[in-house]
């Protein structure tokens, strides 16, 4: 019952009346990653994401969690897709980054409750600085315009990752895009659509459109590959809404990733400069199973000078991010992220390239935990290092990482 066809013959079965939701029936559903990677396996081409999503809804409805999982879940959706609540929250992390490398070592956040410690381990390096930065609300192409997007700055991305963002917009400008980040913006709702909240992921969607509609964009662009997916989904999330339908698929239909986009603009335009660098490039599960986008980022890091990019063993295996999966259910997103990081390590990379903020910090832990430096970067940054013609040490300490030498967090200064 763990494996799709499991779970689909388990869906049907309740919607037929032969079975009820009970724990054991819950639990089938709450142990599946949503990775999507049965989307890709399947030779009949059965979509998935609809179903899972669906189902967790009515579990979200009809079933009574224990009240420890019920407010544990409750916190995390009333905090972190509300950017304000967000920063708040995060800004304790300014003081528990320095202590953080010291409970790792005296192994004090092994005492605590699975998931408490899984919040411990996952707590991402930020500064006050970091939590206060913004991008500009509107950014002039380099040369000739070629296509007017806008970005999608996210929740955790525009709070823990705004040098994501940054870079982002300065190779779209390079590339010749004027750049518009429109204001009204939020959540997008993919953890809520993820984790069957599809009310709350309506009503992030909604808001979504209207902000990006009333600038009047070619494309909408993400860096995060959870956010990318789901805006892709909004034609389907709001099919039986009149009012809203049309809206949704044309607004799904400008969708594209950052990777994405620039392969299909075509031809570079911005001189790359070289990054001797040996990258590990690991698929975020929402880009290559739910998206289909495997070769583009590839493409974008191969045509760096200088980059050798490292194949590695169990490539599309889920490394135990997927949402909330690794707060949720952290003892088998840990075994996950460690047979990742293994497999990573192995091939010896300088530097890892993903293009979804959980795996960013699913990788960092898992290789915190392993005693490993493993740097972790968006290819975004990549890009954007090699046309700046970037100092190979400012490449290598801007991305995430828990380094065992140097006891704390590292980012390059910005």
């Amino acid at each position: 019952m763990d494996s799709p066809r499991g779970r689909i013959y388990l869906m049907k079965s309740g919607l037929e009346g032969r079975v009820a939701m009970t724990d054991t029936f819950v639990r089938h559903f709450d142990a599946c990653l949503g990775c999507m990677a049965c989307v890709t396996a399947c030779p009949s081409g059965v979509q998935y994401a609809p179903l899972i999503e669906a189902t967790r809804d009515q579990i979200e409805r009809r079933h009574s969690r224990s009240v420890g999982d019920r407010l544990f879940r409750n916190l995390l959706f009333s905090i972190v897709p509300f950017p304000l609540r967000l920063r708040l929250a995060l800004a304790p992390l300014v003081v528990f980054r320095w202590i953080q490398p010291l409970l790792l070592r005296a192994g004090v956040l092994r005492m605590l409750p699975s998931r408490l410690r899984a919040l411990a381990e996952l707590a991402p390096p930020v500064s006050l600085r970091g939590l206060m930065a913004t991008v500009p609300a509107y950014t002039p192409p380099s040369g000739a315009p070629r296509l007017r997007v806008g970005l999608l700055t996210g929740c955790v991305q525009r709070l823990v990752f705004g040098h994501v963002n940054a870079a982002t917009v300065r190779v779209l400008a390079a590339e010749g895009c004027e750049v518009a980040v429109p204001a009204g913006q939020g959540c997008c709702g993919a953890l809520a659509l993820h984790a069957g909240r599809l009310d709350e992921a309506r009503g992030f969607a909604r808001r979504t459109i209207a902000a990006f509609e009333a600038a009047g964009l070619e494309r909408v662009v993400a860096n995060a590959a959870g956010c990318g997916s789901s805006m892709k989904e909004y034609g389907t999330l709001l099919a039986d809404d009149p009012s809203w339908a049309g809206r949704a698929a044309a607004f799904s239909a400008r969708v594209r990733d950052v990777t994405e986009l620039l392969v299909e603009l075509g031809p570079p335009r911005a001189v790359r400069h070289p990054l001797p660098l040996r990258v590990a490039y690991h698929d975020a599960c929402h880009l290559a199973h739910a998206q289909g986008i495997r070769q583009q980022p590839r493409d974008l890091l191969a045509g760096i000078p200088g980059v050798e990019l490292l194949a590695f063993g169990e490539g599309d295996m889920c490394c135990g991010s997927a949402g909330i999966y690794n707060l949720v259910e952290p003892d088998a997103a840990r075994d996950l992220g460690a047979r990742k990081v293994a497999n990573i390590a192995a091939v010896n990379p300088e530097v890892v390239a993903t293009a979804n903020p959980g795996c960013t910090l699913q990788i960092a832990a898992a290789a915190a935990r392993r005693g490993d430096t493993m740097p972790v970067l968006h290819p975004i940054e990549l890009v954007d290092a090699s046309i700046r013609a970037a100092d190979l040490r400012e490449v290598i300490n801007g991305g995430i990482y828990f380094g065992p030498a140097q006891g704390v967090y590292l980012r390059a200064a910005r």
